[in-house]
């Protein structure tokens, strides 16, 4: 249903969270276990009416009358809508409803944000969006696929803007969006192609071997780098590498160890996870340049430096290998105790989320671009079909962090 966020998975539920951790060929140090699918405690994701974050009330401020901003002008109402009340998305939607409410604590002068709860059925978020288009002015939502699907394809009049937080099912094979309906989901397919143009940049005319695993997520990024690096005019051939529970097969790494110092290729791209990849690594050296994309990102928490991963070259947001830039620094870090990358980026994207709905409020029609916390962002809205392009910062792993590179701008 999330399948279209940096990371996915193909488990229902699984909405993103990590592969399991995998052994290697190699003697590799254990890393310890992220948490699949966590629950993230109430404290941690806003539990008051969203129109009233912590923080909000003023000592001795008069309250204003409500749909009022303070130069009693009335206030754009936002309609956030969001599967809270399912048990499956409840903590993807939590995180970005808190990314959102960062953002909007930042820039709340003129805006108040309704929260529009709902479950998993496209039925009952079909009713809700309903419902959100009447009460407010600009809608953020829905945020599962399946959701989104249902909104730009059931007949259902996309009267006002709407931002869609993922991507239809089968985009590109459908007919046009609503003109009204932006997307701006995540996606991993997105970032592939965008490394094939950073490879391609850097190593002109190269032949690529492209790694992936097994799973449905691993192919997509495989297919959408060697569809993107052939209209380049460059040649690649793929390798798909068995798995039995995450751990790859090991006669499988030597096959391919075997098959790189037989073909030599100019440079490798990895639809693997950050552990598979580190097996990977350990057979074949780090002489080889080695792309990936966000799924290969391992993380930066302290004592946590991987050496097989030293030179990988990789794309994920600005929020998490760019903490420096000044778009990241402005807002706080989510606080939840128990997130992984995944949910750390929809936090990111639920910032970005109110930056861009703010926007386009406040210049109607009128295209812009934006640094914003999950890439360079362009948009153009309400003058015709809606547009949206994100290009994410490219860097390369090393000693535990992440150096920029000037690979993708």
């Amino acid at each position: 249903m999330l399948s279209a966020c940096s990371t996915p998975c193909d488990r229902p539920g699984g909405l993103c969270a990590p592969i399991e951790p995998n052994t290697s060929v190699a003697p590799v140090p254990p890393r310890a276990p992220e948490i699949v699918a966590p629950v993230i405690p109430e404290a941690e994701v806003e539990t008051m009416p969203v129109d009233a974050p912590p923080g909000a009330s003023v000592p001795g401020a008069q309250p204003r009358a409500a749909g009022q901003a303070a130069d009693s002008t009335p206030a754009t109402r936002i309609g956030l809508l969001l599967p809270t009340r399912s048990d499956a998305l409840g903590p993807p939607a939590g995180a970005l409803r808190a990314g959102f409410m960062a953002a909007y604590e930042r820039d709340r002068t003129g805006f108040e944000v309704n929260l529009i709860e709902t479950g998993d059925s496209p039925q009952d978020v079909l009713a809700a969006y309903t419902t959100a288009l009447e009460q407010n002015d600009i809608v953020v939502g829905p945020l599962a696929r399946s959701a989104v699907s249902a909104i730009a394809g059931a007949g259902v009049a996309v009267s006002k803007p709407t931002i869609a937080l993922n991507h239809p099912e089968g985009r590109g094979t459908g007919g046009a969006l609503p003109h009204n309906l932006l997307v701006m989901g995540l996606s991993i397919e997105d970032e592939a192609r965008q490394v094939a143009q950073w490879a391609a940049s850097e190593h002109p005319g190269a032949r690529a071997l492209v790694v992936s695993g097994a799973n449905a997520w691993q192919r997509r990024i495989a297919n959408a780098f060697a569809a993107q690096w052939k209209q380049l005019g460059n040649a690649s051939q793929t390798v798909e590498l068995a798995a039995t529970n995450g751990y790859l097969s090991e006669s499988g790494i030597y096959q391919l160890k075997g098959r790189v110092d037989a073909d030599l290729p100019t440079l490798l791209f990895t639809a693997l996870d950050a552990d598979q990849l580190r097996q990977v690594r350990a057979s074949l050296g780090p002489a080889l340049p080695t792309y990936g994309t966000s799924s290969v990102n391992p993380g930066t928490e302290p004592g946590t430096a991987l050496a097989e991963l030293d030179g990988v070259r990789l794309l994920d947001l600005p929020w998490e290998v760019q903490p420096d830039h000044p778009a990241v620094m402005v807002y706080p870090r989510w606080n939840a105790s128990r997130r992984t990358l995944d949910l750390d980026r929809l936090y990111a994207l639920g910032i970005d989320a109110f930056r861009v709905a703010r926007e386009i409020t406040l210049h109607p029609g009128a295209p812009f671009t934006m640094d914003g916390v999950t890439g360079r962002l362009s948009v153009g809205f309400g003058d015709g079909p809606a547009r949206f392009e994100r290009v994410q910062p490219s860097a390369v792993y090393q000693s535990g962090g992440f150096k920029p590179s000037s690979g993708v701008q």
